[in-house]
């Protein structure tokens, strides 16, 4: 006994160590089988990262698993993604899988995970996924996989569908389905279970957004007849309950389709349950009354001829809903309308409302149409009439607005024209016209700081547009009264041509605060935060690429944070995700102002530029109030007197529109009328005044002055400019950041009698005229901020220089006086007595008196030159 468990253990211990090796084994094997079979399959570039064997994850199955599978297309659909899948999962028994490599392998269970599939079919009929390679031979199934399974199973998958020819774009969104069938025998009983969000699209128009679908339903399959019939079932769309009967046929040429379907109650919560669920809530406790069904047939061939034959209808009479929480009640609800193809052609499909109903309180509101020739050119037939009280929408149906709304709409409208000559602006074949109107309208939102309130305005029809006539706006301290007329408005609802427009605008005030959110604390602190988030790709602000339309203004007076324009004029064109300022003007700081500049979303890098003249305008008030003056000119706000300048300005936007400070560029010219001084105004100036105390900045003369600015790479560059303080003389230039930092040099010419103090009594040995004209430079630079600036000046530079050129005017002196004497010695001119005759006679000590003036005088020269005392002269000799 002892030997014989002995001998079992090692037995066991060999299955389970070739157990374990097998798939390293074997794993080379295994991706050349499937290598193979792909490439001997598909017309298509397949790869994948991995291929796993396990004997043990669902023994005693073996489970081949293949990680990262792409499916990339060849010619018409070159580079094109057919298929990414990040695992696929195939189950099968141990013997299966260890079958001679010429015999099939039968799969009992696929899995498929996280799979996105992208079919597409162009308008030439291809279709991308037709990559199966064609071979007239029979087939040989002696090879490769044999897929007959026992379940199957797709997660979390997503199915990308659209028809170029047809313009039908399907989205199955978080699919998850599976089956569990026997695909082995002849006839079975096949298990489904599916649920998905759908998006339908046909021809640019959405007709399911991400609408919840499920089915739970179990078919008979005839694989020896290809025939699938519906056996028990039901499919929730949204929450409306519908179950299907009939059978899908699968011939050689073509299709066979024929199924019909209900609604299994006719309680009018079915059309709520049509609705998506965060819109209709809970409907449970719901009060209902009338019926609401929805019924139809889809059956006939399908090929590239034909659609099958069609007839859907919905239809509901005297219904009304009322939700529980909720004061008022929909009343009076009737809807009939169907889907109809008689044909089978599907150009023939059409649709009919021929009514659509309801009432709240005593307002009512109908509309009916059709819409003809859905596939081709498209026959559009439409009208609605009736009231609406806005208020009462919410009170009847539970919408979540983030803002209220209230006001009367009455509407009478009606259209009828075709797509085609919608699309190429043949208007003339469009029949529209009525009116719509809104009273007492008003409008909140935590976005706005007051209520939006239209007191009145009228939307009249034309073919192909409508105008907009007298609408009263007041909010806050604002006015306003628009008319106008939009063109092409048909154009933009059915097809995607732009809305144009040309509006007038009129108003006595114009609060633009009246139309923002002033930050709060916290957001402060976060704007750059938000900024960052926004450049690194957050939602951006855009200009509508829709939108192509004018708006010439004119306002008494524009009210902007502490601003106030008088008398504004101007236009405003939006057109091509680009807005334009054209020819705006305004009084303002007792001038005036005129602006043209763009700013454009068109670029991935949003951009900007401005053309500013302001005339004669304040410059204190204008650069106290103005930040963008602030940051070009620091010092001007101290200045008190008149102003003329012309700013060209540009660069790159943030996402949020807000400037990015390294990318501006232009110039200013700017032209001093007259002006005077405050230093104590700003930080610059008062530092400057009490550092040169010789100075008076209030002296600053800057009459007619004339100067140029130079925007680049965020920095504001001042070439050198000339101006006079009072005698004084000056040159200054340099640079600073819209940062406020400060790179300045002054170079001042001053006069030698401002430095008496620094020289002492060097400054005497000039005249009083040599004072005033000898000057001497005094450099100066200026760093730091605009709120903290950093004065340095070389005074003793200055004085250095200065007593170098005293001592050299001193020189020269010497030397003139030294010249004179010696010529008068050298020529024998000195003073003589005569008789009475005329002859010379000799005084006493004549010569001697002479050599001693020559000395006193060198004496006195030098002894300036070099800072010694003069001695007195004693007279007593």
């Amino acid at each position: 006994m002892k030997k014989f468990l002995k001998i079992l253990a090692i037995v066991l211990g060999v299955i389970l160590l070739i157990l374990l090796l097998a798939p390293v084994i074997f794993e080379k094997q295994l991706k050349d089988l499937v290598q193979k079979t792909i490439n001997d399959n598909l017309n298509a570039e397949v790869s994948f990262a991995d291929i796993d064997l396990s004997l043990f994850r669902n023994f005693p199955d073996a489970t081949l698993q293949i990680e990262d599978l792409k499916v990339i297309n060849k010619a018409p659909f070159e580079g094109d993604t057919l298929a990414l899948s990040k695992e696929v999962i195939l189950q099968m028994s141990v013997y299966e899988l260890f079958k001679g490599g010429g015999e099939a392998k039968k799969i009992d269970a696929l899995t498929i995970n996280e799979t996105l599939l992208n079919i597409k079919i162009d308008s030439l009929g291809n279709a991308n996924y037709d990559v199966a390679i064609k071979d007239d031979t029979p087939a040989d199934t002696s090879a490769g996989f044999k897929f007959d399974v026992n379940h199957y199973e797709i997660n979390n998958s997503r199915v990308n569908y659209y028809d170029e020819a047809s313009k039908i774009g399907l989205i199955v969104e978080e699919l998850d389905h599976e089956g569990n069938g026997d695909f082995s025998a002849q006839t079975s009983t096949l298990s489904t279970f599916s649920r998905a969000l759908v998006s339908l699209m046909v021809d640019g128009t959405n007709y399911l957004d991400r609408n919840k679908v499920q089915l739970d339903a179990d078919f008979k399959m005839d694989l020896e007849n290809l025939r699938y019939t519906f056996l028990e079932n039901e499919a929730l769309i949204n929450q409306l309950p519908l179950t299907f009967d009939g059978y899908v046929q699968v011939n050689e040429d073509n299709n066979e389709v024929d199924i019909s379907f209900k609604t299994p109650s006719s309680s009018f919560k079915n059309f709520l349950a049509v609705i998506p669920e965060e819109y209709s809530k809970n409907i449970e406790d719901v009060q209902t009354s009338g019926d609401f069904i929805v019924n139809g047939y889809i059956r006939g061939i399908v090929d590239e001829t034909y659609i099958p034959k069609m007839k859907i209808n919905i239809a509901s009479k005297n219904a009304s809903f009322k939700y529980p929480d909720l004061p008022k009640a929909v009343e009076d609800i009737s809807i009939s309308a169907e889907v109809v193809n008689e044909t089978g052609i599907a150009e023939e499909t059409y649709v009919t409302i021929d009514q659509l109903r309801f009432r709240i309180d005593q307002d009512a509101f109908n509309a009916k149409g059709s819409l003809r020739n859905l596939t081709g050119n498209m026959l559009v037939d439409m009208s609605v009439n009736g009231t609406l009280n806005l208020a009462n929408i919410e009170k009847a149906y539970p919408l979540e607005l983030e803002q209220d709304l209230n006001g009367i709409v009455t509407a009478d409208l009606s259209a009828s024209f075709d797509m085609e000559s919608v699309e190429k602006e043949q208007y003339q074949n469009v029949r529209s016209s009525g009116t719509a109107t809104i009273k007492n309208f008003g409008y909140t939102s935590p976005e706005i700081p007051n209520e939006v309130k239209m007191a009145t305005a009228t939307l009249k029809l034309n073919p192909g547009g409508a105008s907009l006539e007298n609408a009263v706006l007041t909010t806050g301290q604002t006015d306003l009264v628009l008319n106008g007329t939009i063109q092409k408005l048909m154009g933009y609802l059915f097809t995607d041509q732009k809305l144009k427009g040309q509006f007038d605008a009129r108003s006595k005030t114009f609060s633009v605060n009246d139309f923002m959110v002033k930050p709060t604390a916290s957001e402060e602190k976060t704007k750059e935060t938000t900024r960052t988030a926004a450049t690194a790709g957050e939602e951006a602000i855009k200009i509508p690429s829709f939108l192509d339309a004018r708006l010439d203004f004119k306002a008494d007076r524009v009210l902007y944070d502490n601003l106030m324009l008088q008398n504004t004029a101007g236009s405003l064109e939006i057109v091509d995700e680009t807005a334009s300022l054209n020819n705006v003007t305004a009084s303002i700081f007792n001038g005036n102002i005129a602006l043209n500049g763009t700013v454009s979303t068109r670029e991935t890098v949003p951009n900007f530029k401005m053309d500013l003249q302001l005339n004669s305008i304040d410059i204190a008030r204008a650069f106290v109030d103005m930040e963008l003056l602030q940051n070009l000119a620091p010092i001007a706000k101290a200045l008190q007197g008149n102003l003329t300048t012309q700013i060209k300005l540009n660069g790159d936007l943030n996402e949020d529109l807000t400037p990015q400070l390294q990318t501006l560029a232009g110039n200013a010219l700017a032209e001093i009328l007259g002006a005077r001084v405050n230093p104590e105004q700003t930080p610059l100036l008062a530092s400057l005044n009490q550092s040169l105390k010789f100075v008076d900045l209030n002296n600053l003369d800057l009459k007619d002055l004339k100067t140029s600015l130079i925007f680049k790479n965020g920095q504001v560059e001042v070439p050198p400019f000339d101006f006079n303080i009072k005698g004084i003389k000056g040159r200054a230039s340099g640079s600073h950041g819209f940062n406020k930092d400060l790179n300045y040099n002054i170079a001042l010419a001053v006069p030698a009698k401002y430095l008496g103090n620094e020289i002492g009594v060097t400054l005497s040995k000039l005249t009083a005229q040599q004072q005033d004209t000898m000057a001497v430079a005094l450099p100066v630079d200026i760093t730091g901020t605009f709120t903290s600036p950093k004065i340095s000046l070389d005074m003793q530079q200055a004085v250095n220089n200065l007593t170098q050129r005293i001592i050299a005017s001193q020189t020269d002196q010497l030397k003139e006086k030294g010249k004179n004497i010696l010529t008068d010695i050298i020529t024998g001119k000195t003073k003589k007595d005569t008789t009475a005759s005329g002859i010379p006679v000799p005084q006493k000590d004549t010569v001697a008196p002479q050599k001693d003036v020559v000395k006193e005088a060198a004496k006195d020269i030098l002894g300036g030159l070099l800072g010694g005392k003069k001695k007195k002269k004693d007279t007593s000799q």
